[in-house]
């Protein structure tokens, strides 16, 4: 195993958060985390995920990759870093306001715009949670924002909401982020792409054998995707409401019966 292979960390080692940076050398050119991390966001948002590496990176700041070990170990803690960075940008955004509807809405489209505005950051949506701590304080204030409120005393049921929630944006943005990938590798957006597709569908659809789908094509309003994305987030929430009534009627049938 090579000293910049990839191992377990050991229990007890330091994360990228809190180990501290090398000592500032002016020559041949200053470098930090900050300067890093902005550069390799740069770079991602010009040319994808897939283009950063810690040479390209470091080339941009016209210093080799090994100067850059010295302030993280692996590509995957200049992803962390990156990821963190975009939660800062979200948090800039304020408070998370009103009852607990708009608070999961406002969560809800300031995860939308981030990974409109960084189109490589729904790839890092979705797994083990983030630890940095922009992310972290983006978590405590979705959290916090329900919590206590009427039909969130209990903690699960917050952590419950704010999960669902979040699952439905990932895959909501998740979708919407391939259908961009799409355009731009066939050269057709959405309309081009039914519109060359039409004739194949239509013959499908005439041999009787997918009726449902043919209501859909033909009586289905298809409005755009901001309208698409706030009423599926619609269903979420009326969701989360019923859930809500549901164990409020039944604390309090519970208690008729005392």
């Amino acid at each position: 195993m090579t000293a910049r292979q990839k191992k377990p960390r050991e229990p007890g080692a330091a994360l990228v958060w809190e180990r501290p940076e090398p000592a500032l050398r002016p020559a041949p050119g200053p470098l930090s985390r900050d300067r890093i991390v902005r550069a390799a966001i740069a770079l991602a948002d010009a040319e994808g995920l897939a283009a950063v590496s810690l040479r390209k990176v470091g080339a941009s700041l016209d210093a080799g990759p090994m100067r850059l070990y010295g302030y993280l170990d692996t590509k995957e803690e200049l992803l962390e870093l990156m990821v963190d960075a975009v939660y800062g940008e979200m948090a800039s955004a304020g408070p998370i306001p009103g009852d607990w509807r708009e608070a999961l809405r406002t969560v809800a489209h300031r995860t939308r715009r981030a990974a409109r505005e960084h189109g490589w950051f729904i790839d890092l949506l979705g797994g083990r949670p983030h630890l940095g701590p922009n992310a972290l304080a983006h978590l405590e204030a979705s959290l916090a924002a329900l919590s206590g409120a009427p039909g969130f005393e209990d903690i699960d049921a917050v952590m419950m909401a704010v999960g669902t929630v979040n699952a439905y944006v990932i895959g909501a943005i998740r979708g919407e982020a391939n259908e961009l990938r799409a355009e731009l590798a066939s050269g057709m957006d959405q309309t081009e792409w039914q519109r060359a597709s039409d004739a194949y569908i239509h013959r499908m659809i005439d041999t009787g054998r997918f009726p449902t789908l043919a209501k859909v094509v033909r009586d289905a309003v298809h409005p755009p995707a901001d309208v698409v994305f706030d009423r599926g987030l619609d269903c979420v929430l009326d969701g989360i409401a019923a859930r809500l009534s549901r164990g409020t009627q039944a604390r309090a049938s519970s208690r008729e019966r005392r």
